[in-house]
């Protein structure tokens, strides 16, 4: 059966777990990679992910922060699984789950000081492989919501000088960057993740700071397998791991 729930501990944090299903989105090494990469420092009071899911990313945050966290997702089944996996962990004091468009929820929320966004990758069109089910199809296509809505939608939504953080892939820098500069959100950090030394980037890390000053760093690169296929020493920090070098 595909939609039979599975409880796992959520990578080496023995202290939570995550429920998925095998027939609706499962958080990958992108989400762990986002999680980590997006800063939070004082400024930030609350922090907003942009199509939360099975709320993986809010779970991972709240090893990094006590801040409030809050997810939108347009999914029912999707959202109803997150709020189970964030009572599952005792967490409804600090996130909280809502069922929303994201165009629409911007258009009347407050302002918040950090939006995190794992989108959709994949643009519609006549080669779309749109057979998958459902669930499948909405979290790796841009049906309900396309790129540019997206950094629209987080330009509403951000203080001055707060702070937007996605993943994505590398042979959409340049649209995402455009579309950031477009909406005021100036482009301040990237970090291109390979899948291990000798190989091309397939992971893209942006953050940029909405109405901030121009002057963007790109950091270190992060590799995420050695050689021999296992994970890195610094993703598997990610993961939770006490790693000695």
């Amino acid at each position: 059966m595909l939609n039979v729930e599975v409880e796992n501990y959520l990578l080496a944090h023995n202290n939570l777990k995550i429920i998925q299903r095998k027939d609706m989105f499962n958080f990958s090494l992108d989400t762990v990679l986002l999680a980590n990469f997006c800063t939070i420092n004082k400024n930030v009071k609350k922090i907003v992910d942009f199509g939360t899911n099975n709320a993986a990313i809010p779970l991972i945050l709240s090893t990094r922060t006590n801040k409030d966290i809050l997810g939108i997702e347009i999914q029912k089944e999707a959202v109803e699984l997150a709020k189970k996996n964030i009572t599952l962990n005792k967490l409804d004091n600090q996130i909280e789950i809502v069922h929303a468009d994201i165009n629409e929820y911007v258009k009347n929320a407050s302002k918040v000081g950090l939006v995190i966004c794992n989108p959709p990758f994949f643009k519609v069109d006549e080669e779309s492989n749109l057979n998958e089910n459902e669930f499948l199809t909405i979290a790796r296509h841009e049906i309900k919501i396309d790129l540019e809505r997206i950094i629209k939608s987080a330009s509403v939504i951000l203080d001055n000088r707060g702070r937007f953080s996605m993943v994505h892939r590398p042979d959409r820098m340049i649209e995402i960057l455009n579309l950031m500069q477009k909406y005021e959100i100036e482009p301040k950090r990237i970090r291109f993740v390979y899948p291990k030394v000798g190989r091309e980037s397939h992971v893209l890390l942006v953050e940029g700071i909405y109405k901030g000053k121009k002057g963007l760093k790109i950091e270190p690169p992060l590799y995420a397998h050695n050689e021999d296929g296992s994970y890195s020493n610094e993703v598997r920090r990610m993961f939770g791991e006490n790693i000695d070098e």
